[in-house]
């Protein structure tokens, strides 16, 4: 069982991305308002994956799974699609950032690069390390190798960014920004959220709530303001192009021996999201194919996110992540809300006993997906963009919090609608 230390382990190590270092590039805002977004966004986002995470520890099964609850047993099935489909995406964006970073290393030391060699190097071990399971994970691996590569890679980053810097002229200084601070916050939350449909793949082996509660709460929180955080300092003073994460790679690697080093250990940073990534694509999958042995489905996620990382150049990301907090924000309403009218508490009859499908939830799901999109506006979509247009609040205002709301008020509507209780009591009255 994992406990709250081996849990908050867990979630520091995830937490650290080069990925993330670079959405603050998105925000096009001063400084003090991106330093804002990036606390109330984290304390949404962490609070949300936190009760995530305690559901899970409760409950005892995958994240998929214990969609069977709230959304019924086939219509767990559309979630656990979606999921996976998340899941083999950030596997395939932290394989390329992997293997530029090892590429960059190799360049220095040898003289050669070899990117394409250092795909399917790590994405055999990213299923290497998927097949040690949680607990494996985070003993044989955590502890003896990535914790100390975190602690060498943030005090070399902190001390990179900060050094090219000026930070007093960053702090009193507006400039010219276009962004807008919900937005921002918006897209903290997508990131942190973006986890919420994994969660329960680790938390179930958790030793109690607690410790799943506040280990991934704290445990997330901490690598979510220093990446957000520095990562704001880094793209206004070094003008980082966030469609092109790799290039801070390129400027790490001019730095000598220290630079060698860092890379190195971001390098083992970013393999235990890679893990993460795939041994949850495999667990989710056994939603759809139960009887498909896990080892098999984990090499098979393995060998599609190589393969995607080896054929397909991923860039910009920040409306694939917004995308991802338009579906997942309002679905964890919808767990949340019934979770809490079950009783705060989840029984085996509740998760496998479920109906086929709870067409409530659904709807609930879907008004929050759709108010999330009409609040955000995404400029880029055609057809879908005109129709959002219609009606649009005239003003900016974020979207989790409202379509979360939304979600999870819809759900309590119509769980209290569909409830049996009056009519076991009226039997009950008859009886007598």
């Amino acid at each position: 069982m994992l406990g709250f230390v081996d849990t908050t382990l867990l979630w520091l190590n995830l937490g650290i991305s080069l990925l993330v270092l670079v959405l603050p590039a998105y925000f096009d805002l001063p400084l003090k308002q991106a330093l804002a977004a990036t606390l109330v966004g984290a304390l949404i986002g962490n609070s949300m994956l936190a009760l995530a995470a305690l559901i899970g520890a409760d409950a005892r099964v995958p994240t998929m799974v214990l969609q069977r609850a709230p959304l019924g047993r086939r219509g767990s099935y559309l979630a656990t699609v979606l999921n996976i489909a998340q899941c083999l995406g950030w596997a395939i964006f932290e394989l390329i950032v992997i293997a530029t970073a090892a590429g960059l290393l190799c360049d220095q030391l040898f003289g050669f690069e070899a990117i394409w060699a250092w795909k399917l190097l790590f994405g055999g071990l990213a299923a290497a390390l998927a097949l040690l399971g949680p607990i494996g994970f985070v003993r044989r691996f955590v502890r003896k190798f990535a914790i100390w590569a975190v602690a060498v890679s943030v005090v070399y980053l902190a001390w990179w960014i900060v050094d090219g810097a000026n930070l007093g002229s960053l702090w009193s200084s507006s400039g010219e920004h276009h962004g807008s601070f919900w937005l921002a916050v918006d897209t903290v939350v997508a990131v942190t959220v973006s986890w919420a449909p994994l969660v329960a793949d680790y938390t179930r082996f958790s030793r109690d709530r607690r410790s799943a509660f506040f280990g991934v709460g704290l445990g997330y929180l901490l690598p979510t303001l220093f990446q957000f955080g520095f990562g704001s300092i880094l793209v206004l003073s070094r003008g980082v192009d966030p469609n092109h994460p790799e290039l801070i790679l390129t400027a790490i690697a001019g730095g000598g021996a220290a630079a060698a080093l860092a890379l190195l250990a971001l390098t083992v940073d970013e393999t235990d999201e890679a893990f993460a990534n795939v041994y949850s694509s495999a667990v989710s999958t056994q939603n759809l194919l139960s009887r498909v042995p896990q080892r098999v489905l984990i090499a098979g996620a393995s060998i599609l996110a190589t393969a995607g990382a080896l054929a397909i150049d991923m860039r910009s990301y920040q409306r694939f992540l917004l995308l991802l907090g338009a579906v997942f924000v309002p679905l964890l309403g919808v767990l949340v809300a019934h979770w809490l009218l079950s009783g705060a508490h989840y029984t085996a009859r509740d998760i496998f006993e479920a109906p086929s499908v709870r067409v409530g939830s659904i709807i609930a799901w879907a008004a929050g997906f759709l108010l999330y999109e009409w609040l955000y506006q995404p400029a880029d979509l055609g057809f879908w963009s005109r129709l959002l247009a219609h009606g649009a609040p005239s003003y900016q205002i974020g979207a989790s919090l409202p379509s979360f709301a939304l979600a999870f008020v819809l759900t309590g509507l119509f769980q209290t609608l569909a409830s049996p209780r009056p009519a076991r009591t009226q039997e009950r009255g008859q009886t007598l």
